[in-house]
């Protein structure tokens, strides 16, 4: 067994192998960038190596960094996770020259499957069945209007070399193509460095079914039962389960068995995932479920497998690593039970999913809510805006799919996140959402029910009425401005308590009419005033001004950047009119393309942006002017 480990990894991953490797007794390495000096993986390890600044590109990316890492602390080996490194060949192949034991498929393995394209080919030759396309090599833009015209819309345009959702546009009509293809090619090449992409025919009742596989150095493999992974926003997965709902025994034997097929195909060792599209609009049928690609590392949603077979994936990496067999052979793996798992992002559902970075200064995930929580932060903490926004996994069990949703449902709604914004209401609400219930699932499902999964911008009246119960009762420092600071409503002979209280969450005053009858959630006094949190989501709120005035640069119409980035479109110019919810500014950032729109109809004034200019949180970029 390996004794000593480098992660070339961060976040919740690293934490979770840490975990897996200290009960086997290795002794583990952490690395980390200047933004990472006080992250919970580096804490967590037994030594951390500085390997560069906060850019992944400058640190987490550059794998001469990481072996010498490796080299000067003594590590036997490296894991490198998933994301940054994992699906390198050339990097792994550089681990195995130095010396090291890679924690990984074979370089060889991860090269058949890294390319879309040329792992679709490899799988039809194998008999794996794959989704009709245009995988060549020509990439002229007029010829892939073509081709797309020639597969029948609507298509999917997919970067070869992509992962995550990134550089991945489904286009619904040939007008749209052309832009969708110059956008996705943009993030393509921003992202993995290649623009080349594949377009294949868009399934209309698409289902993401995956299979986890393993193979060892001994020639054999295994699966581990299938996952579901349709619910996703902008082809990023938001919520996963296994097994997945409606599968029968049969279509269950044929799609593993193709999944174990596909990886004996490429000599496979170690933990891969064969990814499948279905076509959900008669069930699940095994004539409906075609290759789409493998993922060459451990997956992000990996406990729910774990969940549900009692394995520990990690520990059989590290096992296979080290030369052993695999821990169980096909007939000793079974199904107990039912997992699901809900990706907790820091993003701002409301403002369209944007990314939310800042320091945590109030987090607690779903205290005593149980289940399985993988998270990488703690409170005190802060979320940088150089990395994937995604904070924390959360994970339920139950002996049924009904019983395991109810449990995460329950977790998410304890969740309490401030001031950074997260998607733990969003994922509540989908969890309850009735044909999810119901197992009737696709990749769909979350752009069509958005408006009524998106959480509430303003708090319930039960938060304001909590909060304006803890003003009253006071017993803790208010704002200098509150009108509130002389009662003394709780004393004997002392003046009535109000009736009728202001208060302000900074975009709006909120009028509250005091209940006494009514329950009252938990509040505390933040830096920056009364913090309620409710099914998932916090608002912050303050007695009202008494100045009056609006609250925020939204009601200005200022055009803030949310987030540090770079400008690659500008869509208006200096006296334009615009729409409310047109969009005004493309900006990248965190790995992804962000549309900024406007709040509402007007004119175009005091343009900053320009494409192609770096810009900071905060950063004014232009201002709409309302329509007099």
């Amino acid at each position: 067994m390996i004794k000593s480990l480098l992660i070339a990894n961060r976040g919740e991953i690293a934490c979770r192998i840490i975990r897996t490797a200290k009960v086997l007794g290795i002794r583990t390495v952490a690395v980390y960038s200047d933004a990472d000096a006080n992250a919970r993986h580096v804490r967590e390890a037994d030594e951390a190596v500085h390997v560069g600044p906060s850019a992944s590109a400058e640190s987490y990316l550059v794998g001469a960094k990481i072996i010498a890492a490796a080299k000067a602390t003594g590590a036997e080996a490296i894991h490198p996770g998933y994301g940054f490194l994992s699906e390198n060949a050339e990097f792994a192949q550089s681990v195995i020259d130095a010396g090291l034991v890679w924690v990984g498929p074979r370089p060889a393995s991860i090269t058949a499957m890294g390319l879309k394209d040329a792992a679709k080919q490899r799988m039809s030759a194998a008999g794996v069945p794959v989704t009709p396309g245009y995988m060549g090599e020509n990439q002229d833009p007029e010829f892939l209007g073509q081709q797309a015209a020639k597969i029948g819309y609507p298509v999917l345009i997919k970067a070869v070399a992509g992962g995550g959702g990134k550089g991945m546009r489904m286009v619904e009509a040939p007008a749209d193509f052309a832009d969708a293809l110059a956008s996705c090619q943009r993030e393509a090449r921003a992202s993995f460095g290649n623009a080349h992409v594949l377009i294949e025919k868009y399934i209309q009742r698409p289902r993401h079914i995956e299979v986890q596989v393993f193979g060892d150095t001994h020639g054999n493999i295994v699966h581990l039962f299938e996952r579901d992974c349709s619910l996703q926003r902008r082809h990023q997965k938001v919520i996963e389960e296994a097994p997945a709902p409606g599968m029968d025994a049969a279509t269950r034997e044929a799609i593993c068995a193709a999944a174990v097929k596909a990886a004996a195909a490429v000599d496979y060792v170690g933990a891969g995932t064969i990814e499948f599209i279905a076509d959900g609009s008669e069930g699940l049928r095994a004539d409906r479920i075609w290759f789409m690609e493998m993922n060459t590392r451990l997956q992000v949603e990996h406990p729910v497998t774990e969940e549900i077979t009692g394995v520990d994936l990690v520990e059989w990496q590290f096992r296979v690593a080290s030369g052993e067999p695999l821990p169980k052979r096909q007939d000793e793996l079974s199904i107990t039970g039912w997992a699901v798992e809900a990706r907790l992002y820091a993003e701002d559902v409301a403002a369209g999913f944007l990314p939310s970075t800042g320091p945590l200064t109030h987090f607690d995930l779903a205290p005593g809510a149980g289940g399985r929580i993988e998270t990488g932060v703690r409170q005190g903490g802060r979320i940088s805006p150089f990395y994937d926004p995604m904070i924390a996994k959360l994970v339920a069990k139950g002996g049924n799919r009904a019983e395991a949703i109810e449990r995460l449902a329950a977790m998410c709604e304890q969740v309490q996140c401030w001031p950074v914004k997260c998607n733990a209401q969003f994922l509540a609400n989908l969890l309850g959402q009735p044909d999810f219930a119901a197992g009737d699932v696709d990749t769909g499902l979350i752009a069509r029910e958005l408006e009524s999964l998106t959480p509430a911008t303003q708090p319930s009246d039960l938060a304001l009425q909590s909060v304006a119960r803890a003003v009253v009762e006071g017993g803790s420092p208010l704002p200098t401005h509150s009108p509130w600071r002389g009662l003394r409503g709780l004393r004997a002979n002392s003046p009535a308590r109000p009736t009728t209280l202001r208060l302000t969450d900074g975009r709006h005053d909120l009028e509250v009419v005091l209940d006494e009858a009514r329950d009252s959630l938990p509040v505390s006094l933040e830096a920056d005033g009364y913090l309620v949190c409710e099914r998932g989501n916090s608002f912050v709120l303050n007695p009202a001004r008494t100045d009056g005035g609006a609250h925020g640069p939204a009601a200005s119409g200022t055009i803030l950047s949310p987030m540090p980035g770079k400008i690659i479109a500008v869509d208006v110019v200096n006296g334009q009119t615009v729409t409310k919810g047109q969009k005004l500014v493309t900006l990248e950032a965190m790995k992804m393309e962000h549309g900024l729109t406007a709040p509402f109809d007007g004119t175009v004034a005091d343009l900053a942006a320009k494409s192609g200019g770096q810009v900071s949180e905060g950063m004014v970029l232009l201002r709409i002017e309302p329509v007099e």
